[in-house]
């Protein structure tokens, strides 16, 4: 009877649950009743969700009494509860202006400019939300002021292809960053094509997971490659190399030490900056495990240790520091910077994960401010074994070249958070390789055949490359491979003509030998990486057989980069984008985004339709 009892309770919480789940679907517009692609609609309390796509449609699963929160930049967030209806359209209206969003000027107040684009003209208000502003002066009709965008990125001038006789070697440090992608992400949903310089071909190819095949053997990753027709010029080749880090499960990982290190200077205040910080540091704390260690370390107008080094099951009090941050001042940030290493040494765990992770929008305005200054601060601390990690916030006055150096000398990872659900991908989803180093100075070294090979383009990659010598320079710095993380390189290459080519030179001759002319390899790879906590490289090496995939057989992993790269060289009118055009590569990419469980690829396609009608 006891037993029948306790089926038919399992039964009836079945039933309950069956009855409650269901799926709910809309359409998000703005107050011009005009669709809104990327709109951030996420479960209350969770870390489930989804985004509107180009039309402004979604659909989620939730459970009846979930609360949907409904956000995007520069308008005001909404919190719907499902009750028994399966639609739920909402229309986002702009954020009012708020007390914590106006700055005090000489006779009046004025409204803080967040928006990346064309300038802004505000008047003084008397005021606010319907409050009363109590300073005399703020009647007094002032001038207009106006604002420009005063983000910066480094300028990147585009691979050129290169004679495989005079140069028949490319060398290169790895980049598994994938700030680039998410911030041109944050231009197109807000209407908007992204600078030139904000498009690096590598990062978007690299944000995507490509799925290759674990390593099997000593070495802490495995080498993939395939090459094939190019897809935007069918008289070149496309070659294509992955490389995947093995994956260490969080269970395994050694203890980290960790400091968060967070702007809260004035510049932070808004939206998409402070608050958004906050909700993504917490999913991370949510991660941490007992023999985890945190501390925070913020800065402004000067720097400050809020947190002391806490274990990281004491959840709640990690949340709490967190939740008591407030932005106001100037930005400190080589003050802040020194202090979270101080703190990071002093904590220091011997075989552990010792990291600094920087939230900011880049803008170091008091202090050490020039990019080469912060550059030798950093490579001297990296030097103690605590790396640095950055995650990028914001808009307006976004500093992308600072932030790319610091994670670049700081043997760290840089992401750009433009949303919560990219939050969930960078501090959940790739937690590990996020936070755990298992390869530093990973540099890649290609030697082309120029019996085969005429000429070559690394695509993307720009400011990675590196000299031939510097490859087996133990000294050079060179990019990170973390837990699980994979590296993906492609290279256009035009096919030699019938007359063999040597290289013409007054006072040297250069024959091709006998290897070069069987025409069995296309190319040589070699890799070299350093462990951890090693000094010394490990020298790995691969032939490439000259052996065309036919297009049948071609992967989804090759099919899906090589979309990837012809968009961001759309995005950059490339002059080496040759056939490229919106409706190849969407097809090309539609037909390569395989299972796709977390939607990004099918993300990308949204986002390909979108730039098209730019």
């Amino acid at each position: 009877m006891k037993a029948i009892k306790l089926l038919l309770g399992v039964l009836g919480m079945l039933i309950s649950f069956s009855l409650s789940a269901k799926s709910i679907s809309g359409i998000v517009t703005d107050e011009a009743n005009q669709a809104m692609p990327g709109v951030s609609v996420v479960i209350k309390g969770t870390t489930n969700g989804t985004s509107t796509n180009i039309d402004g449609f979604y659909k989620i699963e939730v459970n009846k009494g979930d609360i949907l929160i409904y956000s995007f930049v520069g308008m005001t967030t909404q919190e719907i509860k499902v009750k028994d209806q399966s639609v739920i359209h909402v229309q986002m209206q702009s954020e009012g202006i708020g007390m914590d969003e106006v700055v005090v000027v000489a006779y009046g107040t004025q409204k803080k400019s967040h928006t990346t684009g064309s300038a802004v003209r505000v008047r003084g208000v008397s005021s606010i939300k319907g409050r009363r502003n109590t300073m005399a002066f703020c009647n007094y009709e002032m001038p207009p002021v106006t604002y420009q965008n005063s983000e910066t990125y480094s300028t990147i001038h585009e691979n050129n292809y290169k004679n495989a006789v005079e140069s028949p070697v490319s060398t290169f440090s790895i980049d598994v960053d994938g700030a680039s992608y998410s911030n041109l992400r944050r231009f197109l949903s807000n209407g908007e094509k992204p600078p030139i310089d904000a498009i690096r071909v590598e990062e978007m190819i690299n944000y995507f997971n490509y799925n290759y095949e674990q390593p099997t053997g000593n070495h802490p990753f495995a080498i993939h490659h395939e090459i094939a027709a190019c897809p935007w010029n069918n008289d070149n080749l496309l070659l294509h190399i992955g490389l995947q880090g093995k994956k260490v499960e969080t269970e395994n990982l050694p203890a980290s030490n960790l400091v968060f290190l967070l702007d809260v200077s004035g510049s932070m205040n808004s939206a998409n900056k402070l608050p958004l910080l906050k909700k993504a540091f917490k999913l991370l704390v949510n991660q941490l495990r007992a023999e985890d260690k945190v501390a925070i370390v913020v800065y402004a107008g000067s720097s400050g240790l809020v947190l002391p080094s806490t274990n990281g099951n004491k959840k709640e009090k990690i949340i709490d520091a967190l939740e008591k941050l407030n932005a106001g001042g100037s930005t400190a940030g080589a003050a802040g910077l020194k202090l979270a290493y101080k703190v990071a040494r002093e904590n220091f765990i011997d075989g552990g994960n010792n990291r600094i992770i920087l939230a900011t929008d880049g803008d170091f305005n008091v202090g050490i401010s020039s990019n080469s200054e912060m550059e030798r601060l950093i490579e001297k601390e990296r030097e103690d074994g605590v790396f640095i990690s950055v995650l990028g916030f914001g808009m307006g006055n976004y500093k992308d070249d600072k932030m790319e150096i610091i994670a670049d000398k700081g043997n760290g990872n840089y992401s750009y958070i433009d949303n919560i659900l990219e939050a969930k991908k960078v501090l959940v989803n790739e937690f590990g390789g996020t936070l755990h180093t298992i390869a530093k100075d990973v540099k890649i070294q290609i030697e082309f055949n120029p019996a085969i090979v005429e000429e070559y383009r690394l695509i993307g990659y720009e400011n990675r490359m590196l000299n031939k010598e510097e490859f087996d320079n133990d000294k050079k710095d060179a990019g990170e491979l973390g837990s699980g993380h994979n590296v993906t390189a492609l290279y256009e290459i035009k096919l030699a003509k019938k007359k063999k080519r040597d290289q013409k030179l007054k006072y040297q001759d250069t024959k091709l030998n006998s290897k070069a002319l069987s025409k069995d390899e296309i190319a040589t790879i070699k890799f070299r990486y350093k462990k951890p906590d090693a000094r010394k490289s490990i020298l790995m090496v691969e032939e490439i057989p000259m052996n065309l995939n036919p297009e049948q057989s071609l992967s989804e992993n090759y099919r899906f980069s090589a979309a990837v790269a012809g968009f961001g060289m759309l995005l950059r009118n490339s002059e080496y984008k040759g056939k490229c055009n919106y409706k190849m590569l969407i097809d090309l990419a539609q037909g390569s985004k395989g299972n796709d469980e977390e939607g990004y690829r099918s993300e990308l396609i949204r986002l390909m339709k979108l730039a098209k009608h730019l």
